[in-house]
C-alpha cells in the first residue's frame, strides 16, 4: 500500500513542535543508556543481587538494542516511518514502567532486554522523520538538533542518575521516562497526523534474523564480559567468540546475496555511506572509549566521587549545546570534510594532552580539556551524519541510519573492551617496571617503608605498593590516551574518500 502524495512533501502544523517531540524522544532514549550506570550498586543491594548480576542491567539492554538497530529498514518497509516511531516510543515507555516496578533482578533484566529491543528504531526513524519535515536547505539544522541531544544526554545521564538515586530511588531512573515518553509520543502524533506512509509487505528473512541474533548477541556479551572473565582464559569467552564469528560471517554472506534481506547491506555500495560510516566507527569508538575510561580514571586513580567525576566530564556537553544550532545553519556552506577534519584534530589534541596527565592534575585542567573535546564533538556529529546519508534516497535514510548506528555501536563496544584490557595490562607492566628499582637492599626503599609505615613495616610495604599502583595506573592511562590520539588522526584520512555534494537526496 502506498500514498500518491510524497512523504517528503508533508509539513507538520508546527515544525518547531514536531522537532521538539522528536528530539525529546531521542534524548530520553540516549539518556537511558547511561542514567542507570551509576545506580548499579544500589540496584543490586535493593534486589538482593551481586555486582556481576547487576552488570547485566547494562549488558542486556546493549545486546538487544544492537540486534534491533539494523532491523530498522525492514520494519520501516513493513509499518512506515511514523508508525514505527510511535510504536517504538510507546513500547519503550511501557518497558520503562516495567523496569521501574521490577520485583527482582531477573524481571529487571528481562524488561531491559525488551526496552533495548523496542528502542532500536528510535534514532534511525527520528533522523528520517526530521529530514523529511525540513526543506533541503535546512536539513543540516535537523541533523544538528539530533546531534545535540545525542551528545548532551550521555553527559547528563550519570549526573541525573546519581542525583535521582541519592535523593529518591533508583526506580525513578526508569519511571522518569513515563511522563516524558507520553508527552513526546503525543506531541509527535499530533504534529505528524496525516503524514503519508509508504509500506510494503516484505517477507521475513528468518534465517538472516536468526544469524543476526546469534552473532550479535554472542559478540555483545563477550565484549561486555571479556575483561571480567579474563578473556580467552575463559571457556565461555572462547565459545562466545566462535559463535559470534560464525554467526556474523554467515549473516553477512546470507544478507549480501539474499534477494529480500532483513538488513540491506547493499547500502555499503554507496561511496559516501561506506566512507562516512567507516570514519564514524573509528572516531566515535575512540571518543566513546575516552568517555568510558575518564570517569573510571577519576574515581579509581584520583579518588573522585561519582558526582565530582560527573562534574569533571560535564563541560564536554557545553559547547555542543551552544553551537549545534549554528552548525545546522552555517555548516552546509562549507565542505563537510574540512569540518570533520577540524573536529578530529581537536579530539586528537584533547586526547594527546591527556597523555601527559600526572596524579597531581587539578579539576580545572581536566574540565578545560573536556571543553576542548566538546568543541571537537560539536564539529563532528552533524557533518559526519550529513556525509554518510548524502547519497541515500529518502526511503533508505532510516535503514542507512540504523545500519550506521549499529556498526558504530559494535565498534564502540569493541573499543571499550580493548581500551579497558590495554589499560589493565599496561598497568601491570608499569607496576613491574617501577618495582624493579625498589628492593629491600636499597637504603631509599627501606627509608620509604619506614616513613610510610610509621614503625610498622607491613603497613609501609602495603602503602608503598599502593603508591606504585596509582602511578602505574596513571602511566597506563597516558598510554591509552596516546593510542586514542592515533585513531582520531587515522579517521582524518578516511573522510577524504567521500565525494561531495553532501546534501541528502530529496526524490527517490
Amino acid at each position: 500500500m502506498s500514498s500518491a502524495v510524497p512523504a517528503e512533501d508533508f509539513r507538520p502544523p508546527s515544525v518547531a513542535w514536531a522537532t521538539a517531540g522528536l528530539a525529546l524522544a531521542v534524548f530520553m532514549y540516549v539518556l537511558d543508556g547511561t542514567i542507570a550506570n551509576v545506580s548499579l550498586r544500589t540496584i543490586a543491594g535493593n534486589l538482593g543481587a551481586n555486582s556481576s548480576q547487576s552488570a547485566w542491567v547494562i549488558t542486556s539492554f546493549a545486546a538487544s538494542n544492537a540486534i534491533a538497530l539494523p532491523l530498522t529498514g525492514f520494519l520501516v518497509r513493513r509499518t512506515g516511518q511514523l508508525r514505527l516511531f510511535l510504536w517504538s516510543m510507546g513500547l519503550f515507555t511501557a518497558a520503562s514502567l516495567l523496569c521501574g516496578i521490577a520485583i527482582n533482578m531477573e524481571m529487571l533484566i528481562l524488561c531491559r532486554i525488551l526496552q533495548g529491543a523496542v528502542a532500536g528504531p528510535l534514532i534511525p526513524t527520528t533522523q528520517a522523520l526530521m529530514l523529511s519535515i525540513y526543506p533541503p536547505e535546512r536539513r543540516g539544522y535537523a541533523l544538528s538538533m539530533i546531534a545535540m541531544v545525542t551528545v548532551v544526554a550521555p553527559v547528563a545521564g550519570p549526573l541525573l542518575g546519581g542525583w535521582i538515586t541519592d535523593s529518591y530511588s533508583w526506580r525513578w531512573t526508569f519511571l522518569i521516562n513515563i511522563p516524558v515518553g507520553i508527552f513526546a509520543c503525543t506531541l509527535v502524533a499530533s504534529q505528524m497526523r496525516g503524514r503519508p506512509e509508504h509500506t510494503q509487505q516484505s517477507k521475513v528473512d528468518r534465517i538472516g534474523l536468526f544469524a543476526l541474533i546469534l552473532g550479535v548477541g554472542a559478540l555483545q556479551i563477550l565484549l561486555d564480559k571479556g575483561n571480567e572473565a579474563d578473556w580467552f582464559n575463559s571457556t565461555l569467552i572462547v565459545v562466545l567468540t566462535i559463535v559470534a564469528a560464525v554467526g556474523l560471517l554467515f549473516f553477512v554472506i546470507w544478507e549480501w546475496t539474499d534477494p529480500q534481506p532483513i538488513v540491506n547491506l547493499q547500502l555499503f555500495r554507496r561511496r559516501n555511506f561506506r566512507v562516512g560510516t567507516m570514519a564514524l566507527i573509528f572516531a566515535y569508538s575512540a571518543f566513546y572509549a575516552t568517555n568510558v575510561i575518564m570517569p573510571l580514571w577519576l574515581q579509581r586513580t584520583l579518588g573522585y566521587t561519582s558526582i565530582w567525576a560527573g562534574l569533571a566530564v560535564a563541560p564536554m556537553g557545553i559547547l555542543p549545546l551552544l553551537l549545534m544550532p549554528f552548525m545546522g545553519k552555517y555548516a552546509p556552506r562549507f565542505n563537510m570534510r574540512w569540518l570533520v577534519c577540524g573536529a578530529f584534530i581537536l579530539l586528537a589534541m584533547a586526547s594527546f594532552l591527556r597523555s601527559g596527565f600526572v596524579l597531581e592534575v587539578d579539576f580545572q585542567h581536566i574540565a578545560l580539556l573536556q571543553l576542548l573535546q566538546g568543541l571537537g564533538l560539536a564539529l563532528f556529529i552533524m557533518p559526519i551524519n550529513a556525509i554518510l546519508l548524502s547519497d541515500l534516497k529518502p526511503d533508505e535514510i532510516a535503514a542507512g541510519s540504523g545500519l550506521a548506528t549499529f556498526v558504530r555501536t559494535l565498534g564502540a563496544s569493541l573499543a571499550v573492551s580493548i581500551t579497558t584490557l590495554v589499560w589493565d595490562r599496561r598497568t601491570i607492566t608499569h607496576h613491574a617496571q617501577l618495582g624493579e628499582s625498589l628492593t629491600v637492599y636499597e637504603q631509599s626503599t627501606r627509608q620509604a617503608v619506614a616513613t610510610l609505615g610509621q614503625g610498622y613495616p607491613a603497613v609501609g610495604h602495603e602503602r608503598l605498593n599502593n603508591l606504585l599502583t596509582e602511578q602505574a595506573t596513571q602511566l597506563a592511562f597516558n598510554d591509552v590516551s596516546y593510542a586514542l590520539t592515533g585513531i582520531f588522526l587515522l579517521a582524518i584520512m578516511l573522510v577524504w574518500f567521500a565525494k561531495p555534494p553532501f546534501v541528502p537526496k530529496r526524490k527517490s
